[in-house]
């Protein structure tokens, strides 16, 4: 094993601060392109055609969302055969979550493809945004397989501790895909289609970067032998990918039931949404990544048998969550409406997306925390309460539009937020009390 990757020695807090920081950065880039991006459409082709791009993030979620939880759950088994030290388990794991995120891509276009003017129909998007909306989602589902291949080869590279290599992927595909959004939309007046072609173009770049890193990595070097079929690994990897895959599905609907309330308050309320999410999955980064770190962390440390260091990490991963709250929640809670005004144009849409934010900062910390005890739920091997954090979820945050929306406006999708979170949140910090009780007993203690 490399000892530069290996997460199951050495200090945790700078094991897991080395792993964290690359993967923010990753993170950070994602982001930073995501916000640019609709800060380009948005100024450079109207309130509409962001409307209309932004209006999709739900369905995106679901689609993208799903494939995300799917090469997730794959990386748990990656990291917890590679802290066992069982490298020929990792490449036929490897080999066979090839395989099936193949398959889960053909399923997932095919299905988008079919059902993506349904769905914008049945969500009562304004007909002024369905047109814009149509032509960006063929393009983006139709370029799936980049995504898909991108968060398999990171997911890959991650579980075994190597957190630069996506890192310096995305950097580069997110600067070369904000210069080419610049150029189409305000050089050559191109349209939300050209955007979306941007986006595929440097999803495939990072794919392509991520590959090549594991093309060369020593352990990494497949024999005949990794190509045979293991119904039993296919099963295991299944079972922990599917959970959460349908969590972030499911997550995903519930999303869609909210944009399909605020779509029957008009485009200034689709328009406001968008870019409240967009703020939102910003200024939620840092705990995102100690999530994804944590899941790493555990999974390793799991296969390792090392649950003291387990504990260890998740201590460190709250600390990430609590000092990003302080930092970045008063962000929102104190400038939402300088944040607003970087992205849209008209007043009313300002004021409603200030209103949101300023709810959502003073909740911040709940979200931070359930990032991290989510993934250690999942690192630990149990994707069960994950998967059923996120049908609650969705359930409190349809009760919530359904009661609040009609009665105090906008702020309720803010409110439903909250309430989401927090029930999210409490199932999560129970399951790894229990799982981690339950693995202490039977291995006699901690190690």
């Amino acid at each position: 094993m490399n000892q530069n990757n290996d997460l199951t020695e050495g200090k945790v807090s700078s094991k897991l601060l080395s792993f964290f920081f690359p993967m923010l950065f990753t993170n950070l880039f994602q982001q930073i392109y995501s916000v640019a991006d609709t800060a380009i459409v948005g100024k450079g082709l109207g309130d509409n055609a962001l409307g209309a791009v932004g209006n999709l993030s739900s369905l995106s979620l679901l689609i993208i969302g799903f494939s995300t939880g799917m090469t997730g759950g794959f990386a748990v088994i990656f990291a917890q055969n590679y802290g066992l030290g069982n490298i020929s388990a990792v490449r036929k794991s490897i080999v066979l979550s090839v395989k099936l995120s193949v398959a889960m891509t053909i399923i997932l276009t095919i299905t988008g493809c079919i059902l993506l003017k349904p769905i914008l129909i049945l969500m009562q998007t304004d007909k002024a945004l369905i047109s814009d909306g149509l032509k960006y989602g063929y393009i983006i589902l139709g370029g799936l397989t980049a995504t898909v291949a991108y968060n398999l080869c990171s997911s890959i590279l991650r579980s075994l501790g190597d957190s630069k290599t996506p890192a310096i992927a995305i950097i580069l595909s997110s600067a070369v895909n904000i210069a080419l959004d610049y150029l189409f939309i305000f050089i050559c007046n191109a349209s939300v289609e050209d955007a979306a072609f941007a986006t595929i173009f440097t999803q495939a770049l990072s794919a392509f970067i991520c590959f090549l890193k594991i093309k060369h990595t020593s352990n990494l070097q497949f024999c005949k032998e990794d190509f045979d079929r293991d119904k039993e690994m296919c099963l295991l990897l299944l079972k922990n990918g599917m959970p959460m895959a349908l969590m972030n599905a499911i997550t995903a609907l519930g999303c869609m039931v909210v944009q399909r309330s605020v779509n029957d308050y008009g485009s200034r309320y689709t328009s406001a949404y968008s870019v409240c999410s967009k703020y939102l999955n910003l200024f939620m980064l840092p705990s995102l990544t100690s999530g994804f770190a944590i899941s790493a962390f555990v999974s390793q440390n799991y296969g390792a048998g090392k649950t003291k260091r387990i504990r260890q990490g998740i201590r460190v991963c709250v600390v990430i969550a609590l000092v990003s709250y302080l930092l970045l929640g008063s962000v929102i809670v104190f400038l939402p409406k300088q944040l607003a005004v970087f992205m849209l144009n008209e007043s009313e849409t300002i004021s409603l997306t200030s209103q949101y934010l300023r709810i959502c900062g003073v909740g911040l910390i709940l979200i931070n925390l359930l990032f991290v005890y989510r993934n250690a739920v999942q690192g630990l091997g149990y994707p069960f309460i994950p998967m059923l954090s996120g049908i609650v979820e969705m359930i409190l945050r349809i009760l919530a539009i359904i009661l609040l929306l009609p009665s105090i406006g906008f702020q309720a999708t803010a409110y439903a937020e909250l309430i989401a979170w927090i029930g999210a949140l409490l199932l999560n910090i129970v399951g790894f009390k229990r799982y981690i009780c339950r693995i202490n007993v039977n291995t006699g203690g901690q190690k």
